[in-house]
């Protein structure tokens, strides 16, 4: 299937590993110039590393998304080098897991801003380039988490929620201008952060992260964890001109786990 992204040019945020450099490698298969966005120098520079062959399309730019004013300054610097940007991913950040009676202000105030300040900091400095030209879009990489509490992420769960609805309300204010917004609810996928939770819930379970895993499992309708090349495939699609009718959309993978509309 021909998606039209070739050319096109791509930001990934948090596109240094997991779910992210999975949308990289796609983007930069289909032809894409690549920008790949990330705080720690040493993930972009491994994942440039990763990427190979792949990489003549491709740059690094280092941010802290959690500041407005350097996520302003982010775009900036890669419409400077690769031009005007086509298509945002979002795939940056995550909130720590807490014991509920550990919880504090503090833990609440980190998990909105590991996800859902540098998710909203990172469209608001894209939005005016994309308005002006009236075109672009945008493709949020969420959370199930934001859909069914979870003990253990409520501060994570609350920041997915909280971009849910900043991603639908925004696709209806940006429809007309061009722009569309969608977002994707990966459920459990097999990434580092996924093993991290996993670690988690094991110690406060006394089992192993392998017994952890496959109880895990058994319980998706699939049977198996989505990979990280399941969500990049989805969001290919999203940024596409093949998804050229979709915006405010919200897509749950979680390979059929959570029975909600």
């Amino acid at each position: 299937m021909e998606l039209g992204l070739n050319g096109k040019v791509v930001i990934v945020t948090g596109g240094s590993k997991g779910i992210g450099l999975a949308c990289m490698r796609a983007f930069l298969l289909e032809g894409a110039r690549v920008a790949i966005v990330s705080r720690a120098e040493a993930n972009l520079k491994a994942a440039l590393q990763d990427l190979g062959a792949l990489g003549k399309d491709l740059i690094a730019v280092p941010c802290d998304l959690t500041r407005s004013d350097s996520a302003i300054s982010m775009v900036t610097e890669v419409e400077q080098r690769i031009g005007p940007v086509d298509v945002l991913v979002n795939s940056a950040g995550a909130a720590k897991h807490y014991l509920p009676e550990e919880l504090k202000a503090e833990s609440w105030h980190a998990g909105m801003d590991a996800k859902y300040f540098t998710y909203i900091h990172s469209m608001q400095a894209i939005l005016p380039g994309m308005e002006k030209r009236g075109k672009g879009a945008i493709v949020n990489i969420i959370g199930i988490g934001g859909k069914v509490a979870n003990p253990v992420h409520l501060p994570g769960g609350a920041a997915n929620s909280a971009l849910m609805l900043a991603t639908v309300g925004l696709a209806h204010a940006y429809g007309p201008k061009g722009i569309r917004i969608n977002g994707i609810n990966p459920g459990l996928t097999m990434t580092e952060r996924m093993l991290e939770a996993a670690r988690f819930e094991a110690g406060m379970r006394n089992l192993s992260v392998k017994e952890v895993i496959a109880q895990r499992q058994s319980l998706i309708p699939l049977r198996r964890y989505a990979t990280p090349e399941d969500v990049a495939n989805l969001t290919l699609f999203f940024a596409s001109e093949k998804g050229s009718y979709l915006t405010g959309a919200i897509i749950p993978m979680d390979g059929g786990l959570t029975p909600v509309l």
